[in-house]
């Protein structure tokens, strides 16, 4: 799917999220890289599989 040289990771890649992005719509809250992952903007995804990853934003401990 992609065409950047290097390639971007793949969508199974734990560094998926470093694929440049295709299609980026702020407004709604998504993006879509070029391995065909939507990210969105809380950190959860969508794979092309229909896998979902839950959102894994760092979490804040009180001091």
């Amino acid at each position: 799917m992609c065409q950047h040289h290097p390639p971007c990771p793949s969508a199974e890649a734990s560094d998926r999220e470093a694929a440049q992005a295709l299609a980026s719509h702020p407004e709604q809250g998504w993006t879509l890289l070029c391995n065909g992952i939507l990210f969105f903007e809380d950190t959860g995804e969508l794979l092309p599989n229909g896998q979902i990853i839950a959102p894994h934003r760092p979490v804040a401990v009180p001091a």
